[in-house]
């Protein structure tokens, strides 16, 4: 009894303080595995996983539910930030898989492909198609830079032998192709020869 007496008792301090320490390394396992779970979430390597609100997209198991034969081409009529703000707003109803900055061509990925995004304006067309929107506005073709194209062909092409897609402009098409559709996207400043000529480079 009194050899127990003789062994020191941690004081509350000290259990405080070893507590608080032995949080630090899971606090920082827990960090590093949320972002390595956000980097592995892009189906696009090299894409920047930005997710939209759940509420502007349907849930899928594309292409095993839907086939996917179409890429629809966009531009946002936003700048890059604000478009990625509008699909974590679940008022907003829109969506798309993915979104090119002008200036670098950085993408960002917003809905997983085996996804429906909301981006056509036409539901068998959304079902069957992945959404690419590009950072600037129809009527302003110095946001369609070198990097935006290149990029945005680099995805294009991964997202065409993916699936099985021609890389031609009977399966990359415009949004104002899409049958049913109000918008005027990409518009007239969109250098489509240049842009399946990269498609089918890369």
């Amino acid at each position: 009894m009194d050899r127990e007496r003789t062994v020191p008792v941690p004081s509350r301090r000290r259990i405080l303080k070893g507590a608080a320490l032995a949080t630090v390394p899971y606090t920082l396992l827990s960090g590093t595995r949320a972002a390595a779970a956000q980097v592995r979430a892009a189906d696009y390597p090299s894409a920047e996983w930005q997710p939209a609100t759940s509420s502007n997209y349907s849930r899928s198991s594309r292409p095993t539910s839907y086939p996917v034969d179409y890429v629809v081409v966009h531009v946002t009529q936003e700048t890059y930030d604000d478009t990625l703000s509008i699909f974590r707003d679940p008022e907003k109803q829109v969506s798309a898989h993915y979104v090119v900055r002008s200036g670098d061509g950085h993408v960002a990925q917003c809905v997983r492909e085996a996804d429906i995004a909301w981006h056509a304006g036409n539901w068998d067309y959304n079902t069957r198609s992945i959404g690419i929107e590009h950072e600037g506005w129809v009527d302003r073709p110095e946001y369609f830079t070198d990097a935006l194209y290149e990029q945005s062909a680099r995805l294009t092409a991964a997202i065409c032998t993916a699936y099985g897609i021609p890389k031609d402009r009977s399966r990359i098409i415009a949004h104002h192709e899409v049958p049913g559709s109000d918008h005027t996207d990409p518009g007239p400043f969109w250098d489509w020869t240049r842009y399946i000529r990269l498609v089918n480079f890369f």
